[in-house]
């Protein structure tokens, strides 16, 4: 049983900076984006191609990030200046960036056995796999809340949060509303892509179809956060991203362990969805009826 815990610490660490990054569109923004399922993969993708030709782990990792970053911006100009809704916009980018990473790996799956990831680095200061994984998730997840504590206190990052808020008004402000969105799909895929890079070196290969499902195990860690602590404060809700992410990876650890086909795992995590989304609403209605 330690062992289920401390493997979903670890792999929730590391979903949970994608989380993060589908925060940004869909709580901040209030986009319905899906590029996620193209974004995240990128980042495996570019981070295995680059460790196999040689390159530096780190190096690699931030070059998956920027790499994200990119995706983001093509997401946000197809958004604000060719005036596409953001669900095509979602289904418009990971559509095409399915033939980019292929590209990018030069074949369906990249194999990082014997290469030097960052978490074999890792593995080797600290004694282990599983640890390196937890300290290097731990270590992104506060670098990650960090960044964005910092970045949306600032002008700009107000002006994004206000954006989200109430558009209209932003605009009546002088806020750039399409920079502000542009720069909201960046920030989000950034992240998205550099949970892609991590989980990639973690599992130990990169493969095309490793970003199926990634936008529902994203939301998923979103609302259970949110109906474990609610809507809250910034600070908060990024936390609560964290710790959902982590009861997520655990319920799909114990469903496993009970013996379901991991064939059936991408349905399974389809049914937990829908019923967190479901849960809020019935309970709601019960409290009405309680109360009349």
């Amino acid at each position: 049983m330690l062992d289920i815990v401390s493997s979903s610490l670890s792999q929730g660490l590391l979903w949970s900076i994608m989380a993060i990054g589908v925060y940004v569109t869909f709580r901040l923004l209030h986009i319905a984006d899906l590029s996620a399922e193209g974004t995240f993969p990128l980042g495996g993708a570019v981070a295995a191609s680059l460790l196999s030709a040689g390159w530096p782990a780190l190096a690699a990792t931030l070059i998956a990030w920027i790499a994200g970053m990119l995706g983001g911006l093509v997401g946000g100009f197809l958004h604000t200046k060719m005036k596409i809704p953001g669900l095509f916009t979602g289904i418009l980018v990971l559509t095409g960036l399915y033939s980019v990473n292929l590209h990018i790996l030069g074949r369906p799956n990249v194999t990082l056995i014997d290469i030097d990831t960052v978490m074999r680095s890792v593995g080797r200061l600290v004694g282990g796999r599983l640890i390196a994984s937890m300290v290097v998730g731990g270590v992104a997840v506060v670098i990650v809340t960090a960044l964005f504590v910092w970045f949306f206190q600032t002008e700009v990052g107000l002006a994004l949060r206000a954006t989200g808020n109430n558009e209209t008004m932003a605009e009546a402000n002088a806020i750039p509303v399409d920079r502000m969105k542009m720069l909201g799909y960046m920030i989000g895929n950034g992240f998205i892509a550099l949970s892609g890079a991590l989980i990639a070196q973690n599992n130990g290969y990169a493969d095309i179809g490793m970003g199926i499902g990634t936008i529902v195990i994203g939301l998923a860690s979103i609302i259970v956060g949110e109906v474990l602590f609610g809507q809250r404060g910034f600070v908060i809700s990024l936390l609560s991203i964290v710790v959902g992410s982590i009861v997520y990876r655990l319920v799909i650890d114990l469903v496993l362990l009970l013996g379901v086909d991991p064939q059936d795992i991408k349905l399974f995590s389809a049914i937990v969805l829908a019923i967190i989304l479901w849960l809020p609403h019935r309970f709601g209605s019960l409290k009405g009826r309680i109360r009349t």
